[in-house]
């Protein structure tokens, strides 16, 4: 009998058997494409990310938190080793030492490189414009601010360094004193330690300002060396032991009321990776900038309470002085506007503040009235 051939001359089994083959093959290969997508094998790669702030500080909590984001979303192909400040070079020192390729990353702030610059105490802690911090992020994201960090720091500075800008702080108290600060004349020869522009705004005020790092404050205002000091927050200034040397904290200013925090590396090896690192590194950033304030105001607000249990006396800072902040800006900002890349941030900087505040004043209620209404008579 003569057996029956498909119309390609082959076995009508032998196609079924490379149809149910193809069929299996492109099954596996589809549910593989599917499960497996196309990211780059890159080797992996350890790196050096150093913090500006001591071990126990929540800030270098803040820095652990960005680099777990970066280890957990990129597989271990990236993974930050972090550093309290010092492990490698003093605080003052990370900026220099990340561009040199000695360090490959670092968290600190901006305003720390003011000395090589004074825009960059811009994008660190500038002028109070009526902005908070969170509203400087919204300029540096879409009022044109990166563009300007970008231009300061790899073609006016030549840096090599890629850097961005997270994690919205509160404003800053006014500091830590021997007595209750009651007026602006309390400043005149006061030794007073700050940083950035906030130095220059302290002088205006009459203080002899120190610049000194975190883990050097405590033992100055001990040692007498200075007569007042801010730092940052509650759960800091608990940490670094103000309590113990100082029971005054005036709570609200204008020299520092919006600052956010630099994460920094090394451009040359920040233009290695491949895309998708670069991405998880960015979007790691911003998903750090949302749980930090989270974080910070739940941990402030009860360190706050800490503090004044450990009978430390918290006042606000009266209106006299809070004015005179400000009209001690208006002469940091003329000075220094001189200069025509300090002026044109400044420029970028108000023009968004003009209008996004403008907004919020009149779209936002009344965050006191309310609170007054359900807790004050508690």
């Amino acid at each position: 009998m003569k057996k029956i051939r498909s119309p390609e001359g082959k076995n009508p089994g032998s196609v079924k058997h490379s149809r149910r083959r193809f069929l299996q093959v492109a099954g596996i290969g589809g549910a593989a494409a599917i499960a497996s997508p196309q990211i780059s094998k890159a080797q992996t790669a350890t790196w050096k990310f150093q913090s500006t702030w001591p071990n126990r500080d929540i800030f270098h909590e803040f820095c652990s938190d960005f680099a777990k984001r970066v280890n957990d979303m990129s597989g271990g192909r990236l993974k930050l080793d972090v550093l309290a400040s010092g492990a490698v070079v003093p605080a003052f020192q990370l900026q220099d030492a990340v561009h040199a390729g000695i360090l490959d990353g670092g968290h600190g702030v901006a305003a720390y490189w003011y000395g090589k610059n004074k825009a960059f105490a811009l994008f660190g802690t500038g002028p109070s414009f009526g902005w908070n911090a969170n509203s400087f992020l919204g300029w540096m994201n879409y009022g044109g601010g990166y563009d300007l960090y970008n231009e300061l720091q790899q073609q006016i500075l030549k840096l090599n360094i890629v850097g961005f800008l997270t994690g919205p702080m509160p404003a800053q108290p006014l500091g830590w004193f021997k007595s209750e600060v009651t007026s602006a004349d309390a400043f005149k020869g006061l030794k007073y330690r700050t940083v950035g522009l906030a130095a220059d705004l302290n002088r205006q005020l009459g203080a002899a300002v120190t610049i000194l790092a975190g883990g050097e404050i405590v033992p100055a205002l001990e040692r007498g060396v200075i007569d007042g000091a801010e730092f940052n927050n509650p759960s800091s200034d608990l940490v670094l032991g103000f309590p113990d040397v100082s029971k005054n904290l005036m709570l609200q200013s204008y020299h520092q009321s919006g600052e956010t925090f630099e994460i920094i590396f090394n451009k040359a090896k920040y233009d290695a990776l491949p895309a998708e690192l670069k991405a998880i590194v960015k979007y790691a950033a911003e998903a750090s900038s949302a749980d930090m304030s989270w974080k910070a105001l739940d941990r402030y607000s009860k360190d706050l309470e800490t503090i004044r249990s450990r009978g430390v006396t918290v006042k606000t800072t009266p209106e006299s002085v809070l004015q005179a902040q400000l009209d001690a800006w208006n002469k940091v900002i003329d000075e220094f506007s001189q200069d025509p890349f300090f002026k044109k941030v400044i420029d970028s900087q108000k023009a968004w503040v003009q209008r996004t505040y403008a907004y919020e004043r009149l779209n936002e209620p009344s965050r006191d009235m309310a609170y007054d209404h359900f807790f004050k008579a508690t």
